[in-house]
C-alpha cells in the first residue's frame, strides 16, 4: 500500500480539490486507525489506514451534520469527501478544523465541571432520535454492542496474563458486565470517549473528535472514561449528571476491562503512549 505522508495528501488535493492545491500539509500525531494532517489553517485532512476503518468514512459524512445542532460542544464538520487515487485505494474527508488541545489533567482547570460538560455532551447525544442511525457491528468494532462479542477474546487475555493479574477479580467484573443487558431502545453513541478525542480550550471541554466509532446501541461503551481519566469526585459527578441505572455501569466497567486487558495482554510492559488501538484490537 502506498505510505500515508504528507506528499500523498498533497497529490490528492491537488488533482481533487485544486482550490486548496496551494496550502500546506502538515501530519499530526494520531493513533492507528487513520491519519491525520493540518491542511492550511483551517482544515484537517484524515485518511483511513487500513480497511477496517473505510466504512467509517461515509458514515462520518452522513451523520455529524445531523447530529451538530443537538449536541452542546463542537464536533467535526465535514467539508470534502475525496475518492481513491494517487496510490490511495479507499475514500478520505477533508474537515474543518475544531481549536484545542487532547484532554490532560494540566490542562483542565476544574475536572468536576469538565465531567459534567462531558455527561451533558453524551446525554444530548443519546437523546437524539436514532431510528435510523447505524446498528453496532464491525464498522465500529461492536461499541454499543454486546459484550459477548469480546468473551474468547478477554478469555484468551486472561489466561496470557495469569500471574501479571488479578484473575479473580477481573472474571468477576467481566462476568458481572456480561450478566447484563441494555433493556432501552439503541441510542447514539460515540464509541470512543478517550481524553485524545476530547479536546480542551482554556481549560474547559469544548470539542469532541473522531467518531470513526459511532453508532446507536447500548451507550455503557461511552462511560469507560469515568474509570480511565477521571477522578473519585470528577467520577462521582459524571455519574450523577449522565443518569444510567446500575447495570450500564457494570458493563461500562466490562467495557472498561475489556480495553485494559487485550492493551496489556498486547504489549506486555511496554507503554505504548498515544496509541488508540490497531484494526485488530480498536
Amino acid at each position: 500500500m502506498t505510505e500515508i505522508d504528507a506528499a500523498l495528501v498533497k497529490r490528492l488535493i491537488r488533482t481533487q480539490f485544486p482550490q486548496w492545491a496551494e496550502l500546506a500539509v502538515v501530519p499530526i500525531e494520531s493513533g492507528w486507525d487513520n491519519r491525520t494532517f493540518h491542511l492550511g489553517d483551517r482544515m484537517s485532512v484524515r485518511l483511513p489506514s487500513a480497511p477496517a476503518y473505510v466504512a467509517q468514512v461515509a458514515k462520518e459524512h452522513r451523520w455529524l451534520p445531523a447530529l451538530q445542532p443537538h449536541l452542546t460542544l463542537q464536533i467535526p464538520a465535514p467539508i470534502g469527501l475525496g475518492a481513491p487515487g494517487s496510490g490511495y485505494s479507499w475514500p478520505w474527508s477533508i474537515y474543518g478544523w475544531v481549536e484545542g488541545e487532547p484532554a490532560d489533567a494540566n490542562r483542565i482547570h476544574d475536572l468536576g465541571r469538565f465531567a459534567v460538560d462531558l455527561a451533558r455532551f453524551l446525554v444530548a447525544l443519546r437523546s437524539i432520535d436514532a431510528r435510523d442511525g447505524p446498528l453496532a457491528g464491525a464498522h465500529n468494532f461492536h461499541r454499543g454492542g454486546s459484550l459477548a462479542f469480546y468473551d474468547a477474546q478477554i478469555r484468551q487475555s486472561i489466561a496470557t496474563l495469569t500471574g501479571k493479574i488479578n484473575l479473580a477479580t477481573v472474571t468477576e467484573a467481566w462476568d458481572a458486565a456480561l450478566a447484563t443487558s441494555w433493556q432501552g431502545p439503541p441510542v447514539w453513541v460515540h464509541g470512543d470517549v478517550a481524553a485524545s478525542n476530547l479536546l480542551v480550550k482554556e481549560g474547559r471541554l469544548t470539542a469532541v473528535i473522531d467518531f470513526g466509532c459511532m453508532g446507536v446501541g447500548d451507550p455503557s461503551c461511552d462511560l469507560t472514561i469515568a474509570y480511565t481519566f477521571l477522578d473519585r469526585a470528577s467520577r462521582s459527578a459524571f455519574r450523577d449528571e449522565i443518569a444510567l441505572d446500575a447495570s450500564t455501569w457494570e458493563r461500562a466497567r466490562g467495557w472498561a476491562v475489556w480495553k485494559a486487558l487485550i492493551t496489556l495482554a498486547k504489549h506486555g510492559d511496554t507503554n505504548p503512549r498515544g496509541q488508540k488501538g490497531t484494526a485488530d484490537h480498536p
